[in-house]
């Protein structure tokens, strides 16, 4: 395993060890990679709206999640600076969807993100996700350690 992989597993468990959201909603981080991230989610009867779909606020949560990770394989804490959603098919309870997420481009302490959100199984887009994201001037891994330095 090259370094930079082993920098970006070792960051998204540091994340997910912290990530009360993530865990609480049952979500699964399925891969990562230095710029990249897979994260899966179940929607569950509590998640969908009085249409009987998927509430946009929860795909657009799971891409989110996917687009945190891929922007923080890189041990520098990288937030959300903006993101912007398209909704294209439905989701349903039962469903399992999976958001994709892969770094385009960064530069300076920018970066910009596409996440795909995907039904697994028919492999349906339900949304397109760009994210743009600021870093900051801290580690994610040393954040992780109780007594390790700060940023």
């Amino acid at each position: 395993m090259s370094d930079a992989a082993d920098t970006a597993r070792r960051c998204a468990k540091a994340m997910y060890e912290r990530d009360e959201a993530t865990r609480h909603l049952g979500m699964e981080i399925t891969e990562v990679a230095p710029g990249r991230a897979r994260v899966r989610m179940t929607v569950t009867g509590v998640m969908v709206n009085g249409f009987g779909i998927a509430h946009g606020g929860y795909v657009f949560l799971l891409a989110d999640t996917a687009f945190a990770y891929a922007c923080n394989t890189h041990d520098a804490v990288t937030v959300a600076a903006a993101a912007d959603v398209t909704f294209v098919a439905p989701a349903r309870a039962g469903d399992v969807l999976e958001a994709e997420a892969v770094e385009r481009v960064r530069y300076g302490r920018n970066g910009v993100y596409d996440v795909t959100v995907r039904r697994v199984g028919d492999g349906v887009v339900i949304a397109e996700f760009r994210g743009r994201s600021r870093s900051r001037n801290e580690k994610v891994i040393a954040e992780a350690e109780p007594d390790g330095p700060r940023g």
